[in-house]
């Protein structure tokens, strides 16, 4: 497992990412001063993304149906936990894009290469600390009604 999206786990039977592009940015609000350089003031953390660029080969690792798998997740419109194969937890993220590009095709029209990108927004305020409660809760709740 190379990373886990909710219930949707990156693998070679799945679909895997090439590269994971992370870009985090923080807000500075800006008042204009005379005679000198504007004032500056931290307002916070702003958008945190990751970009997911990959190629799908059916024939050989990867499944189209993938791709179609994380379109109806993005379609709900609700957030995952998103979780590397190493355990780290990354935050609650929502699905904002996926582009594909297939080529090369078989005769019936099926692609042998699937080029696809996908793109996240990480919509928690940074409180990772509160997955790991929520999960417990929910193990201590099944154990419960087990």
């Amino acid at each position: 497992m190379m990373m886990a999206l909710g219930m949707f786990i990156f693998s070679l039977e799945t679909m895997v990412y090439q590269e994971l592009q992370r870009q985090t940015e923080w807000r500075h609000g800006s008042t204009s001063r005379i005679g000198t350089n504007p004032a500056r003031q931290f307002l916070g953390r702003g958008d945190d993304s990751i970009t997911l660029p990959g190629v799908l080969l059916p024939a050989l690792a990867g499944t189209p149906l993938s791709v179609d798998t994380l379109r109806y997740m993005a379609d709900t419109g609700k957030a995952y936990p998103l979780v590397e194969g190493t355990g780290r937890i990354l935050g609650i993220w929502v699905i904002e894009s996926i582009n594909e590009t297939r080529t090369l095709f078989f005769q019936d029209g099926a692609a042998r290469r699937i080029e696809f990108t996908i793109a996240l927004k990480r919509i928690d305020d940074g409180r990772v600390d509160l997955l790991g409660s929520a999960v417990s809760s929910a193990g201590n709740i099944l154990r419960a009604v087990l």
